[in-house]
């Protein structure tokens, strides 16, 4: 269980960019902006004792004057267009909310309430959505702990609206660059930004995609799903030993290579989600990873890939190497079916994509740790996702750089059979 008590002297303050972005300046999220809009991303980089010492708050602001030059729209508020009611950002320089706390925890302390608690890292970082009042609503909140060793974590809360992990973390490691002084000159400057058509699709009709779920009740401008029971985040650490244990027994199908890490992983809990829920299912699962094709050098996007996978038989039953095959081989890309859908609804349909099936989100080469500050590194990074639906997330990150490599898995699911979950994935994979 979580205690508020561990953290306290929380002060709260505002950073933006170091120059006014320009008069009357706009930016339209895309389509595949907003259909992500009802999830958020909660990242937290610890740093030991050394990496900050002898630094004064101030000393954090000032660097974040000249990154924000360049990620001038994180400091926007969004508005809705008079005539179609199309959210876009309005780059006003309102900034971004930066906060103070300290905690009671040494950094050792905090891992070992960590290691049996994950749910404890949310109080590292804001949970902070956006509206009821969008206009006052920051896209993005970071949060400086001070923990009584003198270690320090960066908590970051970011919009997904905004820009997916791979956005995200590539954000923050240029403000990282920014800290040592390094330019950021492959960085456009600002201007404003149009928003791209959907993808042509070859199908006449119009076609709902299944890897997103649109919301019955619309949720106005308050950005927040409303789940069917309590869902609850758990956390795995797996070891590149370990991981390569379990992709032998994966791929243990006559004529098999081994077969990647990540859809190895999935293809056990998509296994075992599928032996403590009730049914055959869940027989179609959402694959989400990078898509370098679409991104661009320091512009901002949702630029991930989202796949559909079926599966025609009983999951319960199946051999995790045909899982993680048809993971590997047999997912259709459904962007544009989701582009094609926000299109119609004209920028203002509600969807949820993480959870509205069982969703893996691959994060294994993402530069997790690649924030650099005054020659440090952090010794410990994470992120998971808030706002999944009823069928649950799993996010799988690089482990920490402590010798042991491997992999983070951070998964949210319905409380009502997590702990079944994770006993079935102990018992039947020694993952715990």
């Amino acid at each position: 269980m979580v205690s508020e008590d561990l953290i306290y002297g929380m002060k709260l303050s505002s950073v933006g960019p170091g120059r006014v972005s320009g008069q009357d300046r706009t930016h339209e999220p895309t389509n595949m902006d907003l259909a992500m809009k009802l999830h958020y991303l909660r990242g937290v980089y610890y740093f030991n004792e050394s990496a900050f010492e002898g630094v004064k708050v101030q000393n954090l602001k000032d660097p974040m004057f000249t990154w924000f030059n360049h990620f001038y729209t994180t400091c926007g508020r969004f508005r809705r267009d008079e005539s179609t009611g199309r959210p876009y950002i309005k780059c006003n320089d309102c900034g971004v909310r930066f906060i103070e706390a300290k905690c009671t925890k040494t950094l050792d302390e905090w891992f070992l309430i960590k290691s049996n608690d994950a749910s404890i890292e949310k109080l590292l970082v804001s949970n902070q959505v956006l509206g009821p009042q969008l206009v006052f609503s920051p896209l993005i909140l970071v949060q400086f702990t001070w923990f009584r060793c003198g270690g320090v974590s960066l908590g970051l809360s970011w919009a997904h609206v905004i820009g997916d992990a791979f956005a995200a973390i590539d954000c923050m490691n240029a403000w990282g660059r920014v800290t040592m002084s390094i330019p950021l000159t492959t960085l456009n400057e600002p201007q404003n930004h149009i928003r791209s058509n959907p993808s042509k699709s070859p199908l006449e009709q119009p076609v709902e995609p299944l890897s997103a779920r649109r919301v019955v009740s619309p949720v106005g401008d308050h950005w927040i799903i409303a789940n069917k029971g309590e869902m609850k985040m758990f956390s795995l650490r797996i070891t590149s030993q370990q991981l390569s244990d379990l992709k032998s027994r994966v791929s243990d199908l006559k004529g098999n290579n081994p077969l990647p890490p990540f859809e190895s992983l999935c293809a056990i809990i998509w296994k075992c989600v599928g032996q403590v829920r009730n049914g055959p299912g869940p027989n179609l699962v959402t694959i989400c990873r990078n898509d370098p094709s679409k991104r661009k050098t320091g512009i901002l996007s949702n630029g991930q890939s989202i796949r559909i996978v079926k599966a025609h038989y009983d999951i319960s039953e199946a051999h995790p190497g045909e899982l993680a095959l048809l993971l590997l081989n047999q997912s259709n890309d459904e962007r544009y079916l989701i582009e094609e859908s926000m299109e119609r609804g004209k920028g203002t349909t509600d969807f949820i994509v993480y959870g509205a099936n069982l969703t893996f989100v691959d994060l294994v080469d993402a530069d997790l740790y690649g924030l650099e500050t005054r020659g440090h590194r952090p010794i410990s990074a994470n992120y998971f996702i808030d706002g999944v639906g009823d069928d649950g997330s799993v996010l799988v990150l690089p482990g920490p750089r402590d010798g042991e490599g491997g992999v983070v898995v951070n998964a949210v699911f319905p409380e009502a059979y997590i702990w079944e979950l994770r006993s079935e994935l102990k018992k039947e994979w020694s993952i715990c």
